[in-house]
């Protein structure tokens, strides 16, 4: 049997619902960027890689306010999320040359939110090739660019 080893998971796995407070509240406070993996703060949304990605490249449009759902959202908000996340689209585009996109939100737990009370939008590049069933089939995910160096080319594609 061959073991694919991912020791980074482990703290995710122990400290599951055990975080105080909100994970997105606590990136509003602009400061160490780099150590949060913000890549861009906008007037009323930033973007964030996610730290568990199921592809390279893989963050969120966040608002900054504490709304769960799309009803609770003023017309700026909504109307900068949706701007943000063309942008990182668009920015994905340019630096990885995916052949395509997910792009979507999970609003609520029982859909499938892992921060249920502050809204999100995903936005995953995708490749024809890409290795998504080692995910099914072998709890792992198989990614070829660390965080860092991922946060640094997109912090570069927003000016910031």
């Amino acid at each position: 049997m061959d073991y694919l080893w991912t020791p980074w998971r482990y703290a995710y796995v122990t400290q599951a619902g055990r975080a105080e407070g909100c994970v997105f509240c606590q990136k509003q406070t602009p400061g160490d960027d780099q150590r949060q993996y913000v890549i861009h703060r906008g007037r009323h949304n930033y973007l964030v890689l996610n730290i568990y990605p199921y592809t390279v490249g893989h963050l969120m449009v966040v608002p900054c306010r504490h709304v769960a759902t799309l009803e609770e959202c003023q017309a700026e908000e909504l109307g900068e999320l949706m701007e943000l996340t063309r942008r990182a689209e668009a920015a994905l585009r340019r630096l990885y040359r995916p052949q395509g996109f997910n792009i979507g939100m999970n609003i609520g737990a029982s859909a499938g939110a892992g921060v249920a009370g502050h809204l999100h939008m995903h936005v995953l590049p995708r490749w024809e090739a890409d290795s998504n069933f080692v995910s099914v089939i072998g709890e792992t995910r198989v990614l070829p660019e660390e965080l860092p160096v991922t946060w640094a080319k997109l912090r570069g594609e927003f000016g910031s």
